[in-house]
C-alpha cells in the first residue's frame, strides 16, 4: 500500500448516467483506458470516446439478459491484487490479468423500483450482483484502488487527480471505501427489508439504511452529535419537502415537524382544512375550520402559550390568509402540501421562520417500522396506522352520544394516537381545548388538560371553561373512575376510550351516573 496510487485503468458501469459523459471525458484526457459495459459503454462511445468492452477483455460476452457480465477473475483478479505483493503479480502475468485502479458503479436502481410499488419479478430483476462485488473488490483493495458509488464523488477524484499528477491519495480511497461499503449494506438492507415483507415474518437479521440527507450541528442538546438521513420512499414529509426559507432546521426542528404533519395528515383536505400545532412532539393545539385561517385560529386558541415557538402542520396549501395570521406570533416552522406566491411573500419578511412544502400529504395508513435502540439492541414494530370509524364503536352507557358528540369523539381520538402517553384529549366542535400528556397518571392527565383549558378561558375573558360542553379521548382504557369523574366535573359530556379495564363496570356506571355518553373502541393508541 502507498499513499499515492496511479490511475491508469478504469471500469465504468452505471444505472444513473449523471456526470458519466464529463467524467469518462476527464479520465481519457489523462490518458486513462476505459472500460465498461452495456448502456453505460454506449453513452461514452456516443460522445467519442474510446471505450474497450468488458466482454473483450474477459472473453465472454455478456448473457443471461446482463445476469452475468463482469463476474469473473479477470475483473476481480485486476481489482483484489495487490500491487506490491509478488506473488499476486506473479499471477497476473500468468492469467493475463490487468490492473483496475478505478471503479465507478451506482448499482441497479433497486430503491426507485421500490418506491414505485414495482411488481415482484421486476424488483428481483432490480437487484445487482455483479455491481456490489466489483464495489466491496474495489473497496478492499482500497490500498491501491479507488472506489466511487456516487455522483458527488466524481468532483473529488478528478480534482485529486490533477493534483496528484493522475494519482490519488489514500486518504481520499479511504474515504471512499467506507462510502462503498455503506452503499452496498444500504442496497442490501433495502433487498432485505422488502423480502421481509413479501414472506410475512420478522427477519432473522433486522438491518437498517439511509442516506445522509444533512448533518446536524447537534441533536437534542448540544453536546450531543446527531445527523439526518432519508430511507428512500419518497412518502410525502419533512425528509422530501422543499425548504423555501429559513435557516437549516435542527434536530428538534425535523422530530417535531415530522410529528405535526404525520397528524395533520389523518385529516383529509377533502373534508375541509384542518391545522395541528406541535411543541415538543406533542400537539398543542388541533382544530379543523371552514377556511384554514379559521382552523389555524381554533388550533391556536386551545393553547397560546405552548403554540409560541412551535410547529404548524396544514393539511391545505397556505394561502395568504393564513400566513398574515401565522405571522402574529414567533413560529419555528411551517408545514403545508403547498403555499401560494403571496404567503410565501408574507413569510419572506420571517427571516427566522422556516417554510417547507410537501406536494402531498403523508398517507395515514401506509404500513411502515417504528425503531427505538435499547441498551444492547433495537427495538422494531409496525407503526401505529390504526383507524376507526362510527361502525367500529360500541356504546356502553345508556346515553348514545349525540352526532355532534360523535364526530367530535372521533376527532379526538385521531388527536389522541399522536399524543404521548398518557394522553388525554378534551375537543369541541373539531378542535382541541385541552391536551393532557405524557402523564404517569392518567387522572393527572385529564385535571392538566382540563387546567390548561381553564387558563385559556380565563386570558380570553370567556365565563365558562373551553371544556363545557366538550367530549374527551383517552388513549388507553380508564384504569379508575376517577379520570372520568374529573372530566365530567369540567364540563365534558362524551368520552371515547378502548375499554378492557377490569373496572369497566365501575366506569360505565360513573358515566352513567353522570349522564356521560360514552364509547368503546377496542384499540389503544398508547404512543411513549
Amino acid at each position: 500500500m502507498t499513499d499515492l496510487a496511479p490511475l491508469r485503468r478504469a471500469l465504468l458501469s452505471v444505472s444513473d448516467k449523471t456526470g458519466l459523459v464529463e467524467l469518462g471525458q476527464a479520465l481519457a484526457a489523462r490518458g486513462v483506458e476505459l472500460l465498461s459495459t452495456g448502456g453505460t459503454a454506449k453513452a461514452l462511445r456516443d460522445a467519442g470516446l474510446n471505450v474497450r468492452d468488458v466482454a473483450d477483455v474477459t472473453g465472454f460476452p455478456e448473457m443471461m439478459d446482463g445476469r452475468v457480465k463482469t463476474l469473473h477473475p479477470v475483473v476481480h483478479g485486476g481489482l483484489l491484487a495487490l500491487r506490491d505483493n509478488d506473488d499476486h503479480q506473479a499471477a497476473m502475468e500468468a492469467h493475463q490479468i490487468s490492473p483496475i485502479d478505478l471503479v465507478v458503479v451506482n448499482l441497479y436502481p433497486f430503491e426507485a423500483a421500490l418506491a414505485k410499488g414495482a411488481a415482484y419479478a421486476e424488483m428481483i430483476e432490480n437487484i445487482d450482483i455483479g455491481g456490489p462485488a466489483m464495489i466491496r473488490s474495489a473497496a478492499k483493495n482500497h490500498g491501491f484502488v479507488t472506489v466511487v458509488v456516487d455522483v458527488e464523488d466524481y468532483a473529488a477524484v478528478l480534482a485529486e487527480l490533477e493534483t496528484h499528477g493522475g494519482q490519488t491519495t489514500y486518504a481520499l480511497r479511504q474515504r471512499l471505501a467506507q462510502t462503498a461499503y455503506a452503499r452496498t449494506a444500504a442496497y442490501d438492507t433495502a433487498v432485505g427489508t422488502w423480502m421481509a415483507g413479501e414472506v410475512g415474518q420478522p427477519p432473522r437479521r433486522r438491518t437498517f439504511g439511509g442516506a445522509l440527507a444533512q448533518s446536524l450541528r447537534y441533536g437534542e442538546n448540544p453536546h450531543q452529535a446527531a445527523a439526518f438521513y432519508t430511507d428512500g420512499s419518497n412518502r410525502p414529509g419533512v425528509a422530501t419537502a422543499t425548504q423555501h426559507q429559513g435557516k437549516e432546521l435542527s434536530y428538534n426542528n425535523i422530530n417535531d415537524t415530522d410529528a405535526a404533519f404525520e397528524l395533520v395528515s389523518e385529516f383529509d383536505p377533502a373534508q375541509g382544512p384542518a391545522c395541528a400545532i406541535i411543541k415538543h412532539a406533542n400537539p398543542c393545539g388541533v382544530a379543523r375550520g371552514k377556511t384554514l385561517k379559521e382552523a389555524y385560529g381554533r388550533a391556536f386558541d386551545c393553547d397560546r402559550t405552548s403554540a409560541f415557538g412551535g410547529i404548524i402542520a396544514l393539511n391545505q396549501p397556505l394561502d395568504a390568509a393564513t400566513a398574515e395570521e401565522i405571522s402574529g406570533i414567533f413560529t419555528e416552522v411551517v408545514i403545508a402540501p403547498g403555499a401560494e406566491e403571496a404567503a410565501r411573500d408574507i413569510f419572506g419578511a420571517k427571516k427566522n421562520l422556516r417554510l417547507l412544502t410537501t406536494d402531498g400529504l403523508a398517507d395515514p395508513e401506509v404500513a411502515a417500522l417504528a425503531v427505538r435502540q435499547v441498551s444492547g439492541g433495537y427495538l422494531v414494530q409496525d407503526k401505529d396506522i390504526g383507524r376507526i370509524t362510527v361502525d367500529d364503536l360500541k356504546v356502553v352507557t345508556k346515553r348514545a352520544p349525540s352526532e355532534q358528540e360523535m364526530a367530535d369523539l372521533l376527532f379526538a381520538w385521531t388527536v389522541a394516537k399522536h399524543v404521548k402517553s398518557n394522553a388525554i384529549i378534551y375537543v369541541k366542535d373539531g378542535a382541541t381545548v385541552g391536551v393532557g400528556a405524557g402523564q404517569m397518571s392518567r387522572v393527572d392527565s385529564t385535571r392538566i388538560a382540563a387546567r390548561k383549558a381553564q387558563d385559556m378561558a380565563d386570558a380570553m375573558g370567556l365565563p365558562a371553561p373551553l371544556t363545557q360542553g366538550s367530549v374527551v379521548a383517552s388513549d388507553a382504557f380508564f384504569p379508575f373512575a376517577d379520570g372520568l369523574i374529573t372530566a365530567a366535573e369540567a364540563g365534558a359530556t362524551a368520552l371515547i376510550q378502548p375499554g378492557g379495564s377490569m373496572r369497566d363496570d365501575e366506569v360505565i356506571a360513573a358515566a352513567d351516573d353522570a349522564g356521560l355518553a360514552m364509547v368503546f373502541t377496542g384499540m389503544r393508541h398508547f404512543r411513549h
